[in-house]
């Protein structure tokens, strides 16, 4: 098997890997930390992310696929950082350095839609524009829980 194609194949592997490692925090959480937060009026049901969540981490993989060469090291610096806000937040209890984590997530996602951009892939660009908009709701959210608690 050639790089490209093993290059191309990583990213969505990793996409997936890191899916099931946020997941996999959840297991270490303790839920009556969370529970007990103040969360603002706009805090989705908790099932909601259970729907939203994996839709994005599908359209994360395909758009990774078509766009390695583009967007590879890139792609991997948000995908670890996106990984790590679940275990920050949700087991550390570190609702601070959750928020300095997503708006670093937030950067790095608006250059890959730069260079998804320059690059003239649009549907790539349409297909990762829910991510990065999901993202910044949730970096609101973020720092409304920092405010209200």
């Amino acid at each position: 098997m050639n790089s490209s194609i093993l290059k191309k194949l990583s990213l969505p592997i990793i996409t997936f890997i890191i899916a099931w490692l946020g997941g996999l925090s959840t297991q270490y959480t303790d839920w009556s930390w969370y529970e007990a937060l103040n969360k603002p009026f706009f805090n989705p049901p908790n099932f909601i992310f259970g729907i939203v969540w994996p839709i994005l981490y599908v359209l994360m993989a395909i758009v990774s696929y078509l766009n390695a060469q583009n967007i590879f090291k890139l792609y991997l610096m948000q995908i670890v950082l996106n990984g790590l806000w679940s275990w920050l937040f949700f087991v550390f209890n570190s609702t601070a350095f959750a928020f300095l984590d997503i708006v670093l997530l937030i950067f790095l996602n608006i250059l890959i839609v730069k260079q998804l951009r320059a690059s003239k892939a649009w549907l790539s660009v349409l297909l990762y524009i829910p991510y990065v908009i999901w993202i910044c709701f949730a970096s609101l959210l973020n720092l409304a829980i920092i405010v209200l608690n």
